[in-house]
């Protein structure tokens, strides 16, 4: 949902960061020829899906990432959540939202996005992460917590990426859903409460080649995803401001068309 942003930011000279907080271990696996990787070894897909987002990574031009708490210290939790200690969904807030104290103040961004309170589609870790990532927001910005995690640092906007409903109506509208394809209008939001929107179209090709990366999560050859990634409103995405000051926008619904708007030149 953000890689053509994260194209575009990345090709402007901006820092693009990830944090990711698991290896998507207890994940679906969509490839025939992949389909064996848990079998002989537990931890196989969770090494592959490491290939995998370097990869697309590299499509992308991050400059940096991050495992949250450290590479596999947290799992998978699956959906529904499993009854794992090391679940990422049943981590330990203080720990988590320290280790993500640590990464801001570290890089020490303006901007931060992260998921809406539902995970998107409501996977635990998703949702997990939205809990983790605005919890670590003021603890970053307090000089009195952890010291020793470095100088404090505030964030000046924060946004919870979306789906805009018109364009998901104008997708099935255009004949691109198949009567199969689920349409997934309660993971997205109306118009008029969006607050900003990254036009990368001219990143879509970028956009669909960190998806191929993605090959025993996401089937880009037949369904929903091998009809999006031909249609160049694919690589619009959307966003919602619930943290800093809006910036100046225009159109009718005064959608900021810069996630640094009203911050400054993005660095």
């Amino acid at each position: 949902m953000t890689g053509a942003t994260m194209i575009s930011y990345a090709r402007q000279g901006a820092t693009v960061v990830l944090v990711t907080c698991t290896r998507g271990e207890a994940g679906q696996i969509v490839a025939p020829d992949l389909a064996g990787l848990r079998d002989a070894d537990p931890d196989g897909l969770g090494r592959h899906r490491e290939t995998e987002l370097t990869e697309a990574l590299d499509v992308l031009g991050t400059a940096r990432h991050y495992w949250l708490g450290g590479r596999r210290r947290w799992r998978d939790s699956g959906i529904p959540a499993q009854e794992d200690p090391n679940a990422f969904a049943a981590a330990d807030p203080d720990e988590a939202v320290r280790a993500m104290v640590e990464i801001l103040r570290a890089e020490r961004p303006q901007v931060v996005i992260t998921y809406d309170a539902t995970g998107g589609y409501g996977h635990p870790d998703h949702i997990q992460a939205n809990r983790v990532t605005m919890a670590a927001l003021d603890p970053a910005a307090d000089p009195d917590y952890a010291p020793e995690l470095g100088a404090p640092w505030r964030v000046v906007k924060v946004y919870w990426m979306t789906l805009s409903r018109s364009t998901i109506q104008a997708v099935a509208n255009s004949g691109l859903l198949s009567s199969s394809d689920d349409i997934p209008i309660p993971y997205s939001s109306p118009d008029e409460e969006i607050t900003a929107v990254v036009d990368g179209r001219e990143y879509l090709s970028a956009k669909a080649a960190a998806m191929r990366a993605y090959r025993s999560q996401v089937d880009v050859r037949n369904g929903l995803f091998a009809a999006l990634i031909t249609w160049p409103e694919f690589a619009v995405e959307y966003y919602v401001l619930v943290r800093g000051d809006r910036g100046p926008g225009s159109g009718p619904y005064n959608w900021e068309h810069d996630l640094f708007a009203g911050v400054g030149v993005a660095g």
